[in-house]
């Protein structure tokens, strides 16, 4: 058969076919198959039920001469149950037409009715008409799933940054009026700059968050440029960094094997960055943080942080959500985008991060490919030049 075009990228939709007779379920499959839908036969009304409650059906093609449990019969037990009941149903029948069977059939909710021999332009253009339209009705809870999403992820990231901007910018405000009272004392001056300095960088940090959400969500993924490395410098430079700035917090460093692969150096510091702030915010106090690189795999490389405390069971799960924050814990200075972030920086290099905690510990498991996907270097991303 020609004629008959469809988008194969559209969502597919299923049809039930029911007849006790497997050469009419063989000729209907066969009449339909240019419609690219996928089909579910069953051989009863008990059998149709069951995959009608296990299956989002757009089309059922019902025989009206069945043993046991006859068309009408199954079509009255699918308008009496609000799964099935806004099914369309087609009867498909040998008999005449009968113009009491066919008000029979009407009142039972069918849309039509088909006659054997069965013509197969009859049966393509009727049928279509229902797969177009779950089709659009798929489509339209898509866009409004997708739709309802962005406007609260919206909603919550205007609240959340207008919350934490709000404070820095009052420290720069109030420190701006300090330097004017005491433009003469240089000590006090250093010290207010410091301030502004300090509040600057923190707003520097949370505008950096809020593009990377943004290439996140809209421009295919933050971009990553990957190039040789060994992994083992690059988080020995951040180690060093927390432990020039925080001298009180033990970090441990363990490796063993090829630790070089293909990676974006700043972005994966980042990474380690957040992952160790992190387990320094969270963790318990005076317990050290273990930081474990493995390069024992020939195809890929891992890192490991772990500290003490653990993360609550339910919030596991959406640990690397945007806007979350573990349940139990304080939230922290930023938007709660940081391990959202990771996980896309993870997923732009071709790896995968996981999230584990129990008997007091909490362990977040980085993996990377030694060898990055080529497109990384090159995935869409906002560009922060005006």
């Amino acid at each position: 058969m020609t004629g008959w075009i469809v988008d194969d990228s559209l969502a597919r939709v299923t049809c039930l076919i029911v007849d006790d007779v497997d050469e009419n379920l063989l000729v209907l499959s066969a009449l339909l198959e240019p419609l690219h839908v996928e089909i579910l036969t069953a051989r009863s009304g008990a059998e149709a039920l069951d995959l009608l409650l296990s299956h989002d059906v757009a089309l059922v093609l019902l025989d009206v001469h069945m043993p046991e449990m006859d068309g009408f019969e199954l079509a009255e037990l699918m308008r009496g149950a609000e799964r099935t009941r806004n099914i369309p149903l087609i009867f498909v029948t040998a008999g005449g037409r009968e113009v009491q069977r066919m008000f029979k059939g009407y009142d039972l909710g069918a849309v039509d009715f088909l006659y054997k021999p069965i013509e197969a332009h009859v049966l393509l253009s009727k049928a279509k008409v229902f797969f177009e339209l779950q089709r659009q009705k798929l489509r339209l809870a898509d866009e409004l799933r997708r739709r309802t999403e962005t406007l609260r992820l919206n909603e919550m990231f205007a609240a959340v940054l207008g919350h934490d901007l709000r404070a820095p910018l009052a420290v720069m405000a109030t420190a701006s009026r300090l330097l004017e009272d005491m433009a003469l004392d240089p000590v006090a001056v250093r010290r207010v700059a410091g301030q502004i300095g300090k509040s600057s960088r923190r707003m520097s940090r949370l505008i950096d968050d809020m593009l990377d959400l943004a290439r996140g969500r809209l421009g295919g993924g933050i971009p990553v440029a990957p190039e040789p490395v060994d992994l083992t410098e690059v988080v020995g430079r951040v180690l060093e960094e927390y432990r020039a700035g925080q001298p009180d917090v033990q970090l441990d460093l363990t490796r063993r094997g090829d630790l070089c692969c293909e990676a974006d150096p700043e972005r994966f510091s980042q990474v380690v960055s957040n992952l160790v702030g992190n387990a320094i915010a969270h963790g318990h106090r005076g317990t050290a943080i273990q930081v474990d690189l493995d390069g024992s795999d020939p195809v890929s490389v891992a890192m490991s942080v772990q500290n003490d405390g653990e993360i609550a069971a339910d919030a596991l799960p959406h640990l690397f959500e945007a806007f979350t924050v573990a349940s139990g814990r304080p939230r922290g200075p930023g938007l709660g985008l940081g391990l959202y972030i990771v996980q896309q920086i993870v997923h732009g290099h071709g790896g995968t991060i996981d999230a584990r905690s129990g008997d007091g510990r909490t362990t977040i498991d980085v993996r990377l490919p030694r060898s990055a996907p080529r497109l990384a270097a090159s995935a869409p991303g906002l560009s922060t030049e005006s």
